[in-house]
């Protein structure tokens, strides 16, 4: 899931939103970044996700679906906003629980 969050920071250092929207390479690679981790968030225990409750674990799991099956709706202002608003705090959570692992 690191790993992930880490590529789709890295491709979208210093892009902006429009840039992101016309690019059909950035927005599907961002996109299977995001399926990625919501696929492996699915993997994560109850008690470790109960330890993070600011982390939207439910939202994480449930827009892999949509990447994956209704792909049609997707739309990139709510694939952007994602990637702003909840992959940091998601991230926070992985290092804090990768932290406490080790």
């Amino acid at each position: 899931m690191l790993e992930s969050i880490r590529g789709i920071e890295k491709a979208l250092a210093g892009k902006t939103f429009r840039e992101y929207e016309r690019s059909w390479v950035l927005r599907s690679a961002v996109e299977r970044g995001i399926e990625i981790i919501s696929e492996a968030s699915r993997h994560l225990g109850r008690d470790l996700k109960a330890q993070h409750k600011d982390v939207r674990w439910k939202d994480i799991a449930g827009i892999g679906n949509i990447l994956r099956h209704d792909y049609q709706r997707v739309e990139a202002s709510i694939i952007w906003r994602a990637v702003k608003d909840d992959l940091p705090p998601l991230k926070e959570a992985l290092l804090d629980l990768r932290n406490s692992m080790e």
